[in-house]
């Protein structure tokens, strides 16, 4: 989505010093019903850590979303936002046993886990709560795919759910994450296969899964066109009747990207226009901000935002865009080089698009010195 008139008017009204990343909380508000309204039957799980501004939490604890949380501190936002502990999620499959005590004390009741060890783990510190076992996915058509650093191979979860139901944990159900930017829409059908084949191993030990987390991986539109989310909601209901009949289990996901991404737009500033020879038909264009100032998912050239000049209407060519710092990795879009105008200068603001989701949580501190990504949500 381009920058909303309610997002140029605050640029133009405030000029905000140095690169910044404003978030129109009515496009927030839009994803969220957009969500709600395609699938009426599933519980909305917003991944805070996509963009935990205390705002945007406060907005969807009050249009009634639950939070997918990865930290006590993440659970303690989510609190403070005024989500109730049954709303929240301890989502990640990594955590200290003492962490795990911290959130049970604060009322958390629903933990993620993917092996034996962290099971026993939750045993001990939150005894009683419900886990669901995360499974590995492939990520195919994913712009930025995820590793293997989570879930655990589908066959072994009926083992983790049982173990867990020995240790008199609840074992709730199953859940997977299909790869953020997910632009394909059969994506869900493997994984819900996977899950139904589990529910049933575990149905014959007398174990009866009640919920399948589908996750996020809900794109926002960067380049290139992507399906609508009344795509997405049809496809993940196929494969759910398709896979488990009439025998629906509970549903839920966690949106990130597909909640804020395109609710946010970073201004930055042309600070260099150079060649590295004389003959070169390649520019190089340094803005203020780049990998380390939050655009970490340049990585690979995997996100590739939209940037829009007030020149745009000019010729363009082909330029190699970087970032400020003095470290080589920080360059944006080399690999495919980015057409701008060949009327841009030093100086010039550039609006970076599509920018609300995994930017200012991916600025690093004070790198050469550069202060955090500023952050304004109106």
């Amino acid at each position: 989505m381009a920058a909303t008139q309610r997002i140029l008017d605050f640029l133009r009204n405030e000029q905000p010093e140095g690169p910044c990343l404003v978030v129109d909380l009515n496009v927030v508000e839009e994803n969220y019903k957009a969500f709600d309204h395609a699938m009426p039957g599933t519980r909305i799980f917003y991944a805070v850590k996509a963009n935990p501004a205390p705002e945007i939490l406060s907005l969807l604890a009050n249009l009634g979303s639950c939070f997918d949380t990865a930290s006590v501190q993440e659970i303690k936002m989510a609190l403070a936002a005024g989500a109730t502990p049954d709303r929240i999620s301890y989502g990640n499959t990594i955590k200290k046993q003492r962490d795990i005590a911290t959130a049970h004390m604060l009322g958390i009741s629903m933990f993620a886990v993917d092996s034996i060890e962290e099971v026993e783990k939750v045993a001990a510190a939150a005894p009683g709560a419900r886990v669901f076992c995360r499974i590995l996915t492939d990520g195919a058509g994913a712009e930025w795919p995820l590793s293997r650093k989570f879930g655990c191979e589908p066959a072994m979860a009926k083992d983790v759910l049982l173990h867990a139901h020995k240790l008199g944990l609840g074992a709730y159900g199953i859940s997977f994450h299909v790869g953020s930017q997910q632009t394909r829409l059969g994506a869900w059908d493997t994984a819900l296969e996977q899950a139904k084949s589990i529910f049933d191993e575990c149905a014959a030990l007398g174990i009866h899964l009640q919920m399948v987390n589908l996750g996020g991986g809900f794109p926002t539109k960067y380049l290139k066109a992507v399906p609508g989310t009344n795509s997405y909601a049809n496809a993940i209901h196929d494969g759910l009747a398709k896979h488990f009949g009439n025998a629906i289990p509970e549903t839920i996901i966690e949106p990130g990207r597909g909640m804020v991404g395109n609710a946010g737009v970073i201004k930055s500033e042309v600070v260099l226009i150079s060649k590295k020879h004389v003959d070169d038909d390649l520019r190089w264009v340094y803005l203020d901000i780049g990998k380390f100032g939050g655009l970490a998912e340049t990585m690979d050239e995997a996100i590739r935002y939209p940037i829009v000049t007030a020149k745009d209407g000019d010729e363009k060519s082909l330029c190699v865009i970087a970032g400020p710092t003095c470290d080589s990795a920080d360059v944006l879009y080399e690999k495919t080089p980015y057409a701008l105008p060949i009327t841009l200068s030093v100086g010039d603001d550039v609006l970076i698009e599509a920018c609300g989701a995994y930017t200012t949580t991916y600025a690093s501190v004070a790198f050469n010195g550069f202060p955090p990504l500023k952050a304004y949500v109106i």
